[in-house]
């Protein structure tokens, strides 16, 4: 290797320079950039041929700044714009550094290993971490022990999602130690925790050495191949004002699966105090309708029986692309926001209707929302279509109204009460679920019981439930006190849980000998004479296996229940059908019905 040579590729690499001086012409306001070592390997002035073509490539930047400069904006710089013209753009390729070669961001066959922790949404986050770097040259590891590279895809949510990626990365550390230099193991943290954790990381993990936040997963190639030519952690984390991977085709984890998860939209608005959300996945933005029923059409034709919408505050999508409406946001009936109303976009009802016209034989579902956005226009619309499955998750977080505002949720306990009543006028079998957490700031005995109380009101098919855990950056963080001892917590934790346990067995013993609808997802794990599905509000449910009979997940089957517990229900098939048809017999029984009432009331 000649020194010319070896001068050109490590300037490329930004390695040979010890300190950079900016000088400035005042004749000509142009910038050279003056390189003041030599080369450390050859020890020689680094070739001429680079310093020019260095300085050639700054002038004309520099003489472009100083053009716009002196023109100055025109008004339509301070005005935004839609997204628009996604497929018009390479939105795969990543962005042209000067000091690295195009052909670096290629994986050259490294092979990836992929973790995932936490929710639905960091599972559809790592599809499309695998979409940008299988296109990039990266290939799939079967295990940590077979990869180049190993990823997190974190959760920050709560305190114990954390601790999991501490000690996982601990134990990554020696297996990295064992790689040592001939065989290097790259790790990387990505998703919530990446964000907020960032500096924290890079000083308590010094074997770390990619931290990527949720918007910057089209950078991935570039942050692998810098941290491969310069043995030092490559850090994006910058958070997206637009960013929604809606060009992206996510790759399958498990693509014989006949369920899925289709993003609609990142980030939240909502600012809730003890959420970490907003800080660690931005502001709310939505991907266009058109990717979305795109994507759907996809997952159609490959047999997917079963879509769920996801987006950290699903029905407060708002597709402002499409140029539809121009009304205010409608909210439920006593619920406030802590931002002004949002105008125009086409709105979650156009998007489930829109989604449920694709296919009558899939089913869709949608998570998680916020209470506030269930105008009637959204019931009516899942009344209307009958494969939107008629579950609907209302996080209620606590029972007790000063508790609710000190969360910032911008509705009282009376609120929420009242449109679970309205839920249940309009959707009468409907399932409902929620989420709950124990020990929040300044709450009471008395607090806790009023959350007790909403469980036996109310009655859920699931509940989440979750000691407080406080998070930095939040408002909660800030402003108030976490002042509920630990084991206060801990019982009032396991309080709420078996209040839910009670509740799901009553709710699942009452439905015995009821005919439902399951959707057959394939054997049970813990039988091979078994086969499991999933109801219309997406309970388990188990049945046997008939001999007769060849049943493929992916087929809908009715099943008469025959006891249930608080996690599921058991059955015996009775027979395979479509949803439109079990839909038809059901309406049709319901008219008999309804007419059996009217004429014994003559």
């Amino acid at each position: 290797m000649t020194s010319s040579s070896v001068c050109k590729r490590f300037l490329n690499f930004k390695r040979i320079i010890n300190q950079k001086y900016l000088t400035e012409c005042s004749s000509s306001f142009k910038f050279y950039n003056v390189v003041k070592v030599n080369c450390r390997l050859c020890n020689t002035s680094p070739c001429q041929n680079v310093v020019e073509d260095k300085i050639s490539k700054t002038n004309e930047k520099s003489s472009n700044l100083f053009r716009n400069i002196q023109e100055g904006p025109s008004l339509s710089d301070f005005i935004s714009k839609p997204v628009s013209g996604l497929k018009s753009h390479n939105y795969d390729s990543t962005e042209d550094v000067s000091y690295l070669e195009p052909h670096l961001f290629h994986g050259n066959n490294r092979q990836v290993f992929i973790e995932t922790y936490g929710c639905q949404m960091n599972v559809n986050d790592t599809e499309i971490i695998w979409s940008i770097l299988l296109k990039n040259g990266f290939h799939k590891a079967l295990s940590i022990a077979e990869a180049d590279v190993v990823l997190l895809v974190t959760c920050s949510i709560r305190e114990g999602a954390e601790e999991k990626i501490w000690s996982k990365l601990h134990t990554l550390k020696g297996l990295k130690r064992k790689r040592g230099k001939r065989n290097p193991l790259k790790l990387g943290i990505l998703g919530c925790m990446a964000e907020r954790l960032k500096t924290k990381i890079l000083e308590k993990e010094k074997m770390v050495d990619i931290i990527c936040g949720p918007d910057a997963y089209r950078d991935l190639p570039r942050l692998l191949s810098n941290t491969s030519a310069t043995d030092e952690a490559s850090v994006n984390v910058q958070l997206s004002m637009e960013e929604t991977y809606a060009d992206v085709i996510p790759v399958r984890l498990n693509p014989g699966s006949v369920s899925a998860f289709v993003s609609i939209m990142r980030g939240c608005d909502n600012m809730c105090t003890y959420c970490i959300v907003p800080f660690t996945r931005g502001r709310e933005r939505s991907r266009p309708i058109t990717s979305i029923l795109e994507e759907i059409h996809t997952l159609a034709d490959q047999g997917v029986k079963d879509v769920t919408l996801l987006g950290q505050n699903v029905n407060s999508y708002r597709d402002i692309t499409s140029g539809h409406s121009e009304d205010v946001t409608k909210l439920s009936t006593g619920f406030s926001t802590v931002y002004k109303p949002k105008m125009g976009g086409q709105r979650f009802a156009a998007l489930l209707k829109a989604v449920a016209q694709i296919n009558p034989e899939m089913r869709i579902r949608f998570t998680s929302p916020h209470p506030k956005d269930f105008p009637d226009e959204v019931l009516e619309t899942i009344l209307n279509y009958p494969n939107i499955c008629k579950q609907i998750h209302l996080p209620a977080q606590s029972g007790n109204s000063q508790v609710l505002s000190a969360m910032g949720r911008g509705y009282t306990r009376e609120a929420y009460l009242k449109l679970v009543e309205n839920v249940r006028k309009i959707l009468p079998d409907v399932g409902l679920s929620s989420d709950f957490i124990a020990g929040f700031c300044g709450e009471t005995e008395e607090a806790h019981q009023d959350t007790l109380s909403l469980m036996d009101i109310v009655k859920y098919n699931y509940a989440f439930c979750f000691p407080y855990s406080m998070r930095e950056k939040t408002r909660a963080y800030h402003r108030l006190e976490d002042n509920v001892p630990s084991d206060v917590k801990s019982r009032r934790h396991i309080e709420l849980y078996d209040r839910h346990l009670l509740h799901a067995r009553e709710l699942h013993e009452s439905q015995v000998g009821q005919k439902q609808l399951v959707l057959i997802e394939g054997e049970s794990k813990r039988s091979s004479e078994d086969l499991v599905g999933r109801n219309e509000v997406n309970t388990k449910v188990v049945f046997p296996k008939t001999p007769e009979s060849l049943f493929q997940p992916g087929d809908y089957v009715v099943v008469e229940i025959s006891s249930g517990t608080s996690f599921s229900l058991k059955g015996q098939v009775l027979y395979k059908t479509t949803l439109t048809d079990f839909s038809k017999q059901q309406n049709t029984s319901l008219n008999r019905e309804t007419a059996e009432r009217e004429k014994n009331s003559c």
